[in-house]
């Protein structure tokens, strides 16, 4: 749940739809596919509420250091409670890592060239600074993944221009952000009912096409791009959004209602793929020698990985180099006892692994 704590950046959602990324005993109520991230922060805090496991969670409590005691056949652990600076010890008979896979302190930027040249804001999604206004700027954001999708449509809507900046096209998908099929068999059926229907359809879709995508690669390539073509009706050039890789080698962006698509019909927004070659002091230029004006560059450029939070897990005091390990099925890590992770799915619904 502390992505939808951390991640303030405009228009931030989910890019799995609602009825398979909420939890299966607690049903996603309303047609909303594509919720935003406040609605999924306040699911997640009735949920535990409703449940009563708050008593059970302390908050502002960060995990340096584990390490199981063969002796003691237990876990000690050293953390720092953030409010006070105060040390705090705990020992563990099971230990579970419920800490996703990215650094929440520092999201992945690259050293661009010149950066420091920039007389603009150079902000990342991560850190995104409060009343940040971008009215009627010219903002280049870098980033072809799901952060850039939902930023540029987005900002379009107050800002001056909004380019997206990639190196390579991803494949995009639009879906509307309501489900009109579930809202009718809300009124008809009782909420569960209703929503495990919902869960099994949608779980039935998305196996489908990723199956498809990698028995028949061409043909869903075809699907896929054709799809985009009807969208952009002819304003765009194809080539900003024909990946040269298959379908499901990497994952799909979802353009919520087809919103990207329509900034770029209506002029608020435009794609580049191209490589920088630097930051200048007005923007950025591009290895084909073109310069993009910007007073905001937005680098969504994706997360820092890692692994159990940055605790640094040690047995009988000899360290657990997490990257030389093998991981039974994303789970149970080699050589350390009485310990598991918690790994979501990548190409369908993380809590569905979870679960």
């Amino acid at each position: 749940g502390g992505t939808w704590d951390l991640f303030r950046y405009p228009g931030i959602r989910s890019d799995s739809d609602m009825f398979t990324f909420g939890y299966n005993f607690r049903p996603w109520t309303g047609g909303k596919v594509l919720a935003d991230g406040a609605a999924i922060k306040q699911y997640v805090a009735d949920t535990a509420r409703e449940n009563d496991v708050e008593r059970n969670i302390r908050y502002g409590v960060a995990v340096k250091t584990a390490d199981w005691s063969s002796e003691e056949k237990c876990w000690n652990l050293t953390a720092v409670n953030e409010k006070t600076g105060e040390a705090e010890t705990y020992t563990a008979s099971f230990l579970v890592g419920c800490t996703g896979y990215y650094n929440y302190d520092q999201g992945y930027k690259p050293d661009f060239p010149g950066e420091k040249d920039f007389k603009g804001q150079v902000v990342h999604p991560q850190h995104w600074p409060e009343n940040l206004d971008y009215t009627g700027k010219k903002v280049v954001v870098i980033g072809s993944g799901a952060t850039a999708i939902t930023l540029v449509p987005t900002m379009a809507e107050k800002a001056a221009h909004v380019t997206m900046l990639q190196r390579s096209p991803t494949y995009l998908v639009p879906l509307p952000s309501t489900d009109k099929v579930t809202l009718a068999l809300q009124k008809v059926l009782p909420e569960k009912a209703a929503y495990r229907l919902t869960r099994a359809r949608n779980i039935s879709i998305s196996r489908l096409l990723y199956e498809r995508s990698r028995k028949s690669p061409k043909a869903m390539r075809r699907l896929f791009l054709s799809v985009i073509k009807r969208q952009l009706k002819g304003k765009a050039d194809m080539r900003h959004f024909t990946p040269d890789y298959n379908p499901w080698d990497q994952r799909l962006c979802v353009v919520k209602d087809g919103d990207l698509f329509d900034a770029i019909k209506a002029g608020t927004a435009s794609i580049k793929t191209d490589h920088i070659e630097r930051f200048t002091d007005t923007g950025i230029r591009l290895k084909s020698g073109e310069e993009l004006e910007a007073d905001i560059i937005i680098p969504a450029t994706g997360l820092d990985i890692q692994m159990l939070g940055g605790i640094q897990p040690t047995v009988d005091g000899q360290g657990v180099v997490l990257k030389e390990k093998v991981i039974y099925k994303n789970v149970m890590v080699e050589g350390m006892p009485n310990a598991a992770m918690i790994f979501g799915y990548t190409n369908i619904s993380w809590t569905l692994k979870a679960d």
